[in-house]
């Protein structure tokens, strides 16, 4: 993750995330000490089972999510969408590539990051960002599986600069669309 991009991550790396303890490297571990999962079971429940917590993004599991710029697109709306809803799980799912490059880097963990970048974005920016739709004609494609989501690609009620959402780097692994840079 760039360094510029923590301010813009916030959104951004908060949309340049982080596979924190997110994405598709989480560990049973990191979900189970997940501060949004409820910690006390019902009666109908066994004492050792949690209920489980399911992101928007839904992984696609034996079926891969389109390999086009359309794909592409779609998947970092769905993130836009879940920034704006503070959806921490599918932000997590989606970024988690870049969460964990910017653990690694020394930033904490993709659900304590983004939770306190939630807090930096005005409600007015968090609702447009729940509809913000992608500009296809700005996206640059950097490589077959790579495209450049730039801020100005990003369509919404608002303006968003640099500093607020910056850019992002979309990435085709593991049959889906990840936040990588």
């Amino acid at each position: 993750m760039k360094a510029r991009t923590m301010a813009s991550a916030a959104v951004s790396a908060c949309v340049v995330l982080v596979t924190c303890a997110c994405g598709p490297e989480k560990s049973a571990e990191d979900a189970d000490t997940k501060p949004s999962q409820p910690a006390a079971s019902t009666p109908a429940e066994k004492p050792s089972e949690k209920p489980s917590i399911t992101p928007s993004a839904t992984p696609t599991g034996d079926q891969p999510a389109p390999r086009t710029m359309a794909g592409a697109i779609e998947r970092y709306e769905e993130f836009l969408h879940a920034v704006g809803r503070e959806d921490i799980d599918t932000v997590c799912e989606v970024a988690g590539p870049a969460a964990k490059q910017a653990e690694d880097q020394g930033f904490g963990p993709c659900t304590t990051t983004f939770q306190i970048t939630f807090q930096m974005i005005p409600p007015e920016k968090k609702k447009a960002l729940q509809t913000a739709t992608v500009d296809p004609q700005r996206v640059v494609e950097l490589a077959a599986d790579k495209f450049e989501m730039p801020v100005e690609s990003v369509k919404s009620s608002v303006t968003f600069g640099e500093e607020e959402i910056g850019s992002s780097t979309m990435e085709y692994l593991k049959n889906d669309w990840y936040v990588t840079d």
